[in-house]
């Protein structure tokens, strides 16, 4: 996009904050608006920790998607840290994207975010997501389902699926029509303003949602402890290999067997999948070497929650 579309009169710019309870779909769906994979997805509840800025640039308007974690009641210091920067995040943006799991009943955790946002002055639009997973029988009960709990409000309903794309370009289009007038916030080749070590250390905690189970996933941390570019040998080429060393943390002993696996198996399904995500996104060779280390409890320490770029917001 040239500097002169982004400052004509009649484009817009702008920060749109997704909004809504843990596993809702709120990454998948910046991923399919964006195009690309920006943010770690997975089956497990409470997939986003970090607040990710997703920008989406058009002919017409630069959208910044600000995902962030899923509200829910919180049972370590951890949760809390996460879900007060999903609350402060309300007040500093241009307008909310409330997301409902729109195949299921809104419950009580939805209204209490309804309740929350309507204390607020800001626009807000609502996306029913996964509606491709209501059969056309339950649409219009399900729809009024969602009419009622917004009550008096005045929210735009959009039904779309994250997965499939429908209802997503009509979702944007009317996106755009929430935001300021304003010229482009960054420049129109990025997508993302994560750093590499944090979407390279989200890519492997993905691997670990993914194959791992019962209490493993939610008391995992992983930083990256370090990245190299390094030549291949025998190689005549100028080609290089990206080396990344990351360690991963988890509280119980027993946590770590299980992470490692029998011979290292488990570490090895893992390291093998963040592997070829890193390569298919970077698109160069990767050597990659995970380490695995206890933490007792560190979900509800302070300091170590800091240590690991978990900080109070």
């Amino acid at each position: 996009m040239s500097s002169l579309q982004s400052s004509r009169e009649d484009f817009r710019s702008g920060f749109i904050a997704l909004i809504g309870r843990p596993n809702v779909g709120k990454s998948t769906l910046v991923n399919k608006l964006v195009g690309k994979k920006v943010a770690i997805t997975s089956p497990i509840a409470q997939t986003t920790r970090n607040r990710l800025r997703v920008i989406l640039t058009t002919p017409k308007a630069q959208i910044i998607f600000v995902d962030a974690p899923g509200i829910h009641k919180p049972h370590h210091l951890l949760g809390e840290r996460l879900v007060q920067s999903s609350k402060n995040l309300i007040g500093e943006v241009d307008s909310i994207l409330l997301m409902f799991e729109g195949c299921k009943p809104p419950g009580r955790g939805d209204a209490f975010i309804v309740q929350l946002l309507a204390q607020q002055s800001i626009p807000v639009l609502i996306a029913l997501n996964k509606w491709d997973l209501v059969s056309k029988d339950q649409a219009q009960n399900r729809l009024n389902e969602y009419r009622n709990l917004i009550e008096q409000h005045i929210w735009p309903i959009y039904c779309c699926s994250a997965v499939n794309g429908e209802g997503c370009e009509i979702l944007t289009k009317n996106i755009i029509n929430f935001l300021p007038f304003g010229p482009c916030l960054y420049p129109s080749n990025i997508t993302s303003d994560q750093s590499e070590e944090i979407f390279l250390s989200e890519l492997i905690r993905e691997q670990v949602l993914l194959n791992t189970r019962e209490e493993i996933p939610h008391s995992v941390a992983v930083s990256i402890d370090r990245i190299e570019e390094m030549p291949i040998k025998n190689k005549s080429s100028n080609i290089k290999r990206t080396a990344i060393l990351a360690t991963i943390f988890v509280e119980k002993k027993s946590q770590k067997s299980i992470l490692i696996g029998k011979g290292g198996s488990m570490l090895k399904i893992i390291g093998k999948g963040a592997r070829s995500q890193m390569k298919k996104i970077m698109n160069v060779p990767i050597y990659l070497e995970l380490f695995v280390k206890v933490l007792p409890n560190w979900r509800s320490r302070s300091a170590r929650l800091s240590e690991l770029g978990y900080k109070a917001k």
